[in-house]
Formats: C-alpha cells, structure tokens, sequence
C-alpha cells in the first residue's frame, strides 16, 4: 500500500503540478488527499493534480517520490490506469 508523487513539472492553471497515485485503490487515493488538504476537485481519472506548493507536505504524509514514468509504470501495474 503506498501513494506516489511525481516531480511538479506539469503546468496548468497558472502553475506547476505534480500527479498524485495509489497503487492499491482510489479509495487510498481519495483518503491520502484529503487528509493533506488536496480537495476532491483535484481528481482527474485515475490522479490528483497537485500545485507545487502543496508537493511538499504529501511528502512529509507518506507519499513516495517517484519519476513521471515509475509512476504511470507503478498505476498501470496495479490496474488503476483508465488512459484518455
């Protein structure tokens, strides 16, 4: 059971993000963010978009840094991935 977080290299909405994952389920997933503030809007298919700013204490939470790419590879293992 574990949530991953890739760098903040993505931009949208005026700034930078990074992608938040489950490899075990949403339900995980939704628990972890709300638990460090990310607000359910956030969520978009199968992650959470967070600000850079917030990347921080997702870290601090438990969240494990990964690359942009271990983190499709880990989200894809588990089954979680629902691509465009």
């Amino acid at each position: 059971m574990a949530v991953y977080i890739d760098p903040p290299v993505w931009p949208g909405h005026g700034r930078m993000l990074s992608h938040l994952v489950s490899d075990v389920s949403y339900a995980e997933l939704h628990e972890f963010a709300e638990r460090v503030g990310v607000p359910r809007r956030g969520f978009d298919r199968d992650h959470y978009d967070l600000p850079s700013a917030s990347y921080a204490a997702a870290v601090e939470a438990g969240a494990i840094e990964v690359s942009s790419k271990e983190l499709v590879r880990r989200l894809t293992g588990a089954g979680l991935r629902r691509p465009r």
